[in-house]
């Protein structure tokens, strides 16, 4: 495992743990300083660890991307993952792919691997000098499923590229790339909306989890995914806002961990690991291009310590992936956790009085 990795999560985790403090179940902040309704929750299930998941040689693995593949299942695609003892064990993947035959998000089991009894990396990915592939989206339009990687030493993004795949998530084809400093690095990180007019927003920010970043929207036509001249930005000049401008941060910059962008219900919902103070928290609007400055952000998953887990607070929480077949009223999430080279996992969580 990259030392430095491992470094910069646990440290950046453990200075916004102090930031946030430990209690749970605390209403979110509004944009306006008001409070939002209370979010509950609760844990599920673990999806991975070595009961779940060391039998196809991933117990150690984190992120769990989640997304329904053509043929029904549910293909979790995880992140740097290990075999062994622990974190930083034998075998080192990155990413990998873990599926659940059954979709629902009630009867999540992962009872399958691309690879079989051993998960394969999904690309080629050699580690060397400490690099990895470090997926940052998986979803499907129609037949095709389409996974984008953040490529480089962890947090110092080289470039992001971009993959298909026609049956189910077995195999991958490589389409294009952008370089890491695009649009000041703020392109690295991407999460794609699937949306019923046509195209996909895009929501992107820098990787790196002590940098402050804005967040930045283009919208791309489905049949276009990978070619990057088609990606419009949207931005303010001029005193409008309008596709085609240059892209401007859409609600205020921070420091970001993992997001996740979907369309569903009619709306749309974000959700994304905050850094300061720690939380993961969600956003519904109605629109791609709603007024994100003003529209209530809502907690979901506090942090804690552990053995002080409880409802909806995790120990070194990270993801917070929206599980597919998920709605308003019965919202699901993957949630990774990592504060020792023994807990290291990918856990689902259910989240109540998340208001639409």
């Amino acid at each position: 495992m990259n030392p430095s990795r491992r470094a910069l999560l646990r440290t950046g985790a453990g200075a916004a743990l102090a930031a946030a403090g430990l209690a749970a179940g605390a209403p979110a902040a509004t944009a306006d300083g008001s409070r939002a309704a209370l979010v509950t929750g609760g844990r599920v299930r673990n999806l991975t660890g070595p009961a779940e998941t060391g039998r196809f040689a991933a117990p150690w693995t984190d992120l769990g991307i989640p997304a329904r593949c053509p043929d029904g299942s549910m293909l979790f695609v995880c992140g740097d993952t290990f075999d062994g003892g622990g974190v930083g064990g034998p075998d080192w993947r990155s990413p990998v792919g873990l599926r659940s035959s059954n979709a629902s998000p009630g009867s999540l089991s992962i009872d399958g691997s691309v690879g079989g009894a051993h998960a394969v990396g999904l690309v080629p990915e050699g580690h060397d000098g400490g690099t990895t592939a470090i997926p940052s989206d998986v979803f499907t339009v129609g037949s095709t499923m389409y996974m984008h990687l953040m490529r480089g030493v962890i947090y110092r993004t080289h470039h992001s590229d971009f993959w298909r795949s026609d049956d189910n998530g077995e195999t991958w084809q490589y389409l294009c790339q952008w370089p890491g400093d695009q649009y000041g690095g703020q392109f690295q990180q991407k999460t794609y909306a699937v949306a019923d007019d046509g195209y996909c927003y895009v929501l992107s920010t820098a990787f790196n989890r002590d940098i402050t970043s804005g967040l930045l929207l283009h919208r791309v036509p489905q049949t276009a995914l990978g070619d990057p001249a088609a990606y419009q930005p949207w931005g303010y000049a001029g005193g409008a806002w309008a596709w085609g401008n240059p892209p401007t941060t859409i609600t205020g910059a921070r420091r970001w961990g993992e997001i996740c962008f979907r369309a569903m219900g009619g709306k749309y919902a974000f959700t994304w690991l905050n850094m300061a103070p720690l939380d993961i928290r969600a956003q519904v609007f109605a629109l791609p291009t709603s007024n994100l400055f003003t529209t209530p952000e809502q907690t979901m998953i506090l942090p804690t310590v552990p053995g002080l887990e409880v409802g909806n607070a995790v120990a070194s929480p990270y993801g917070g992936f929206i599980v597919p077949g998920s709605t308003f009223a019965d919202f699901h999430i993957a949630v990774s956790q990592w504060f020792d080279n023994q807990n290291y996992r990918v856990m689902q969580y259910r989240i109540n009085g998340l208001a639409a």
